[in-house]
């Protein structure tokens, strides 16, 4: 059997890291046995479904790798076939119309309420006369198409995360609404619904293994029954754990975890992404954390997935960052960078300034972790408004600091570089009889106005390529005198 599993989003909003995760999870499974990923999307919501939506979604899969191997497939584009499965199930007699208005539910509702029972339909139109629909039909109403559920049928599944799930028809809320009204003057039933279109689509699809968050149980009873009553082959399921919170509960956007694009926006790389996402529920078998999706994929197993949910774990999601941010070649750090030094108003020509860009990349690669962490530790190299923190406005006054930078001054010239840097520092620390780090204290807060940072030597090479660390020496100086 050929592995065949599908993400089905909606477009009813940007892809989210609920939503990514399970692509995660399907994309590996489908890997590691050589399968194929579907990539579906579920829009017969038509008032909330938009196209920038469906873009996000796809450009999202995208950004993280999870390329997939067959669609977009568009449900829009396949009502002809959840239509031939409505009436195939009417021709049955398992499905019928329903002519409750909506007071009608509100009424039953209200009822069931006042009486504590659990809300649900209670199948009062499975049988109505001929005379009875006439009647109905003849006062302008128009029917839903529902789908009879058995209150004592059983249904079981070997889930293949949670192992037996029993599930009473008597717990699925009465007969299911499969179709909405129709809307047009002569139809018989109008669009059809997520649960009988997903159905369709899987058994059309020859999907082999549905795997999904936890939140969709109640469905999959449902659906086990549509698949059996279409008499398609019912797929393997797996549900994953939700994620939650610090506190345990459901993820939300009031835990300030957004879209998949927000998350770019944040200044995380894909791969680091990606990376975590595997890690939400699944645990390698050899206990590795940092890993590209090709590696994960050769040790995935849905027998390692947890049931209990996972906890979204925001330091954990940094230090993944930062060990694939200090592991990136300058070349390819630079471009994901430069955004956020233009957004922050930095100055500099990509073109004329390449290698001294690169060599800032370099140097600030090890104290990232996250790219919008690069603003900060790059600032010294391109701010015009140099200032002394108070901590090194302290430090100027120290005995010493003030002949340190005079001969720094004097001894500096146009071909500096690391090493020749290193010999004026020898020389100073000579001349003038002090501890190296005097002289290496004074020259940073000299250079950067702070009394820790990047590697000196590299920090003044770069200042001294754009002219301003004699300006900056002798600000400091002149504050002395």
């Amino acid at each position: 059997m050929s592995v065949r599993v599908r993400i089905a989003p909606s477009p009813t909003g940007n892809l989210h890291i609920g939503t990514a995760r399970t692509a995660v999870f399907n994309w590996l499974f489908a890997h590691r046995y050589q399968g194929s990923f579907i990539l579906r999307v579920e829009d017969t919501d038509l008032e909330r479904s938009k196209a920038e939506y469906t873009e996000n979604i796809k450009s999202g899969l995208q950004w993280l790798g999870l390329n997939w191997d067959e669609g977009p497939f568009f449900q829009t584009e396949r009502l002809d076939l959840y239509r031939q499965a409505i009436q195939t199930l009417l021709n049955k007699g398992l499905a019928y119309p329903c002519y409750c208005t909506p007071e009608e539910l509100e009424a039953m509702r209200e009822q069931q309420k006042a009486n504590n029972q659990a809300p649900r339909y209670d199948n009062r139109h499975r049988n109505l006369t001929p005379e009875e629909i006439a009647e109905f039909e003849a006062q302008g109403r128009k029917p839903v198409i529902r789908f009879k559920i058995d209150d004592s049928r059983q249904i079981v599944w070997k889930d293949l995360i949670r192992g037996s799930v029993t599930w009473q028809g008597s717990d699925l809320g009465g007969d299911m609404v499969i179709a909405r009204m129709p809307e047009k003057e002569g139809d018989r039933f109008g669009q059809p619904l997520y649960n009988l279109a997903v159905v369709v689509d899987d058994i059309d699809m020859n999907i082999t293994h549905v795997i999904r968050g936890e939140d969709h149980i109640a469905n999959t009873a449902k659906q086990i029954l549509l698949y059996q009553a279409l008499e398609g082959k019912v797929p393997e399921f797996a549900h994953t754990p939700l994620i939650l919170n610090s506190e345990g509960k459901k993820l939300s956007k009031r835990d300030g975890v957004t879209s998949i694009d927000d998350f770019r926006k944040m200044g995380f790389v894909a791969p680091a992404i990606a990376n975590y996402m595997t890690l939400l529920g699944w645990t390698s078998p050899d206990g590795e954390e940092i890993f590209t999706l090709d590696e994960a994929a050769t040790k995935f197993s849905l027998e390692r997935v947890n049931k209990a949910g996972a906890k979204f774990d925001w330091d954990k999601l940094d230090w993944i960052n930062s060990q694939y941010l200090h592991q990136m070649p300058a070349e390819d750090l630079l471009p994901l960078i430069t955004s956020y030094w233009q957004e922050a108003g930095y100055q500099f020509n990509l073109d004329t300034d390449k290698d001294w860009l690169l060599e800032i990349t370099a140097l600030i690669a090890p104290s990232l972790t996250r790219l919008t962490d690069a603003v900060k530790e790059a600032q010294l190299f391109f701010n015009n408004d140099f200032s002394l923190s108070s901590e090194a406005q302290e430090f100027i006054h120290s005995v010493g600091v003030k002949e340190v930078l005079e001969q720094v001054i004097d001894s500096l010239n146009e071909d500096l570089t690391i090493d020749s840097a290193n010999v004026i520092i020898k020389q100073i620390t000579k001349d003038l009889n002090v501890k190296k780090g005097l002289v290496m204290r004074s020259l940073r807060v000299g250079l950067t106005g702070e009394l820790h940072g990047p590697d000196l030597l590299q920090t003044w090479s770069l200042l001294h390529q754009k002219g301003v660390d004699k300006n900056r020496l002798q600000f400091v100086l002149d504050s002395l005198n």
